[in-house]
């Protein structure tokens, strides 16, 4: 367990804390720890931060759902700087994105109902943009929009999703069957968005569907 005396905290009692998902290595987020609020991360499990604006306590997640529970706890060779790999229930963006790290200095990430675009230089994996897509249809089912095809998915209800899953099963199978990449690519990921819709009816993250693969794979 680590020692939290070897920790070096600034002048003001604080800690910078590097957020990072433990299976993808996808960095989350970067906030600030005093001794109490790292103390609270270590026997609760779930991170707990100090907020410099309101100068109090807050845990990660305490009222979205999207907490993060702690795997391990590192810290640097200066002791100034604490590494905490977590695996992050949901989004750890306020802005509703899988990482607060999406954007660069020339361009910026966008997340769009119909696609996912990530600059080449974050270094996207494949969980990062499910539960970034995944997010945007989960908040078409929560807060309908006028015109939204995800939006009108979810008020037709499960059997049109069921059956749009279907029907997109079949495509692929032609697809595949017509020997065409290009053909592949796009039915594949018409299947795939119709399936993170499917989950969502269900209430089933993707962080629930990545711990089932993971079983598998051991």
């Amino acid at each position: 367990m680590i020692n939290i005396d070897n920790i070096k905290f600034d002048d003001n009692g604080l800690v910078p804390a590097i957020i990072q998902q433990e299976k993808t290595g996808t960095v989350l987020m970067l906030a600030y720890m005093n001794r109490e609020s790292l103390q609270k991360t270590i026997e609760t499990g779930v991170t707990w931060f100090f907020s410099r604006s309101r100068k109090s306590l807050w845990q990660k997640g305490e009222t979205s759902g999207h907490v993060q529970r702690v795997q391990q706890i590192y810290y640097d060779c200066d002791g100034d700087t604490l590494l905490i790999q977590v695996e992050q229930v949901g989004v750890a963006c306020h802005e509703g994105t899988f990482s607060c790290f999406r954007r660069t200095l020339d361009q910026q990430s966008v997340t769009d109902e119909a696609s996912v675009t990530i600059s080449p230089a974050y270094g996207q994996s494949v969980s990062t943009i499910l539960h970034e897509l995944y997010h945007v249809v989960n908040d078409r089912k929560s807060n309908p929009k006028a015109g939204s095809y995800t939006t009108y998915l979810f008020e037709k209800g499960q059997d049109k999703i069921l059956k749009k899953v279907g029907e997109e099963a079949a495509e692929t199978i032609i697809a595949s069957k017509n020997n065409s990449k290009e053909e592949l690519l796009y039915e594949m990921a018409d299947l795939w968005y119709h399936c993170l819709v499917l989950l969502a009816y269900h209430n089933v993250s993707i962080s629930e569907l990545l711990e089932e693969l993971q079983k598998r794979r051991k």
